[in-house]
């Protein structure tokens, strides 16, 4: 019997572990357990509740006004005793989160093996996405099963040096969740509580939508302005356009958005959504402006080109296949990018024509056989 922990501790990475959790309890000769730290409480739990997982450890560590150097030392020194009591055979981690870093260190220190869910994306430079990029390289450092979501995240991790023997090509698990997901959506209503002032839109399919969502924390200051005036802009130049934010909770989202662009009539900015009503928002978007590593993984599978308001991504397939757009956070790059799409419509129809080259759906079977076949081959 095979024990595996899977840790996660935000929304992002329970969306995209939540299919391999399951994949591990369906599996013959293994064991599957959870530990959750908590760092996004609410929005994790939404997740929890949606895919119905129960944690077998919960750390509930978030706390107020938490800083990066307190929570990574939370994880660290919380997990210890988890790991010593539940003696994983392998920890699986996700991405670049601080959780996915405290517990790929405190995995290497009691000397267990880990697996890093969406090992090798880059982007180049440490301080965008930040602390994200120098979390995924130090976890990618520790780990001893990488697994990949595309070819060129599996030859980032060879340029580094790393053997190839510890990369697998899976995949990205977000295609696995996001088409459960979009099987499941359509028994949704669209409640006035849920979706605000932007419930009308379901109730003309032939309305233009633009969906917005910005995070990143490089962004924060400067970078939001600019984004809030070329929303602001895009709303002013097409009166017939719907633009639905969902804000990010954070205050310094939550300012120059509300600041800038609460009055303008075409603009609805709601509260965040949990997994299954975004899916359904992204589906009814006409095109997707956003700063998400994640969304720009989803966005191709359900045809909508996507402007991704950074300058870096670590996702450069999206765009070389045609389906991202690098946009940054300039005003004129961000309003002239959306005018063409939403004016040209053979524009639109480039940046809809190709497949998503980020996953099939079938990445976390993947990484269970991957899982299986060595620890099975260990133990003959």
């Amino acid at each position: 019997m095979i024990r595996v922990l899977s840790i996660f501790g935000t929304r992002p990475e329970a969306i995209k572990m939540a299919p391999v959790v399951h994949a591990l309890e369906k599996a013959e000769g293994v064991e599957s357990l959870v530990c959750v730290t908590a760092q996004h409480r609410d929005m994790l739990d939404q997740v929890l509740g949606l895919f119905q997982l129960t944690p077998d450890d919960d750390l509930d560590l978030m706390q107020p006004g938490q800083n990066l150097h307190d929570l990574t030392a939370r994880v660290v020194s919380n997990l210890r005793p988890v790991l010593m009591q539940r003696q994983p055979d392998v920890v699986l981690v996700h991405g670049d989160t601080t959780t996915s870093f405290g517990a790929a260190l405190a995995s290497f220190y009691c000397g267990i093996p880990i697996g890093h869910v969406e090992a090798g994306l880059r982007t180049g430079d440490l301080t965008a996405p930040f602390p994200e990029e120098g979390n995924r390289l130090l976890v990618d450092r520790l780990t001893q099963f990488l697994f990949a979501p595309t070819q060129k995240a599996a030859q980032n991790l060879r340029d580094e040096g790393l053997s190839d023997r510890n990369i697998s090509v899976t995949g990205n698990t977000v295609i696995d969740a996001l088409l459960w997901m979009r099987e499941n959506v359509e028994t949704l209503s669209a409640p006035q509580k849920i979706y605000g002032s932007a419930s009308t839109i379901f109730e003309n399919p032939q309305q233009k939508v633009v969906l917005v969502t910005g995070h990143r924390r490089e962004s924060f200051g400067a970078g939001f302005e600019q984004i809030c005036q070329a929303i602001k802009k895009i709303a002013i130049a097409h009166p017939d356009v719907q633009l639905v934010y969902p804000v990010h909770l954070n205050p310094k989202v939550q300012e120059p958005v509300y600041r800038l662009l609460s009055n303008l009539s075409n603009v609805h900015l709601i509260g965040p959504l949990d997994y299954q009503n975004f899916v359904r928002l992204m589906d009814r978007a006409t095109i997707i402006l956003t700063d998400s590593g994640g969304i720009q993984e989803e966005a191709p599978s359900l045809k909508k080109p996507t402007l991704v308001m950074r300058d870096q991504t670590e996702r450069p397939e999206g765009v070389t296949a045609g389906v991202l757009q690098l946009v940054g956070t300039d005003v004129h790059r961000i309003f002239t990018a959306t005018h063409r799409l939403l004016t040209i419509p053979s524009a639109y129809a480039d940046m809809t024509k190709n497949d998503n080259p980020y996953g099939d759906g079938k990445a976390s079977q993947r990484i269970v056989e991957t899982l299986r076949t060595h620890f099975t081959g260990l133990r003959k």
